[in-house]
């Protein structure tokens, strides 16, 4: 029997891939949340009117760690995956999903696009669907760690519709977070 590595050996690559692939992906979107002053504090946020469903703020921190952490580690899985047929196409559509995911943010928060958003989140769940069928041809383990993700960015979806459904007026509106005080 010829093998090309062994059991530790693999194990070794999995954990290598792991230890630089799970900090890069929870420290780009941490990043891309950060630099778009994303979430409760940004002005033009707070004056949206919020969807029933719209969760709790902490929440999103909480969750998006934990979704970032797994797919670092499905990212992990497939990488380590040497001479897998359809490695480098699943390799290439988690950075496809990745650079969409990273954008949604900057565009929602940054560019206040909820239009624009809401197509690209769209592409984003078309995207996500994709890198889980290739990473399930390689790794199942792989593909049913993106399975909460693509739940969470399906939920995602139907709240920036709802967003945009209650405010209409504030796609594209700047708002400068001045506060005006008049003295009687």
């Amino acid at each position: 029997m010829s093998l090309l590595a062994s059991r530790s050996q693999l194990r070794a690559s999995f954990a290598r891939w792991a230890l630089l692939l799970v900090p890069a992906v929870v420290l780009a979107g941490f990043l891309s949340g950060k630099l778009s002053a994303s979430g409760p504090g940004n002005a033009w946020f707070d004056s949206l009117a919020k969807p029933g469903i719209y969760p709790p703020p902490y929440l999103f921190g909480v969750v998006w760690t934990l979704l970032y952490a797994m797919m670092g580690l499905a990212f992990a899985l497939v990488c380590s995956a040497w001479g897998a047929r359809g490695r480098m196409a699943a390799i290439g559509a988690f950075i496809v999903q990745l650079a969409l995911n990273l954008a949604w943010s900057p565009l929602f928060f940054g560019a206040h696009q909820i239009t624009a958003a809401l197509v690209l989140i769209l592409v984003l769940d078309l995207a996500v669907a994709v890198t889980i069928v290739l990473f399930w041809r390689i790794r199942t383990v792989a593909g049913l760690l993106l399975v909460p993700y693509l739940a969470w960015i399906l939920f995602a979806s139907v709240l920036t519709w709802q967003f945009l459904q209650l405010n209409p007026d504030a796609d594209g509106r700047e708002v400068s977070g001045a506060v005006q005080r008049i003295k009687l």
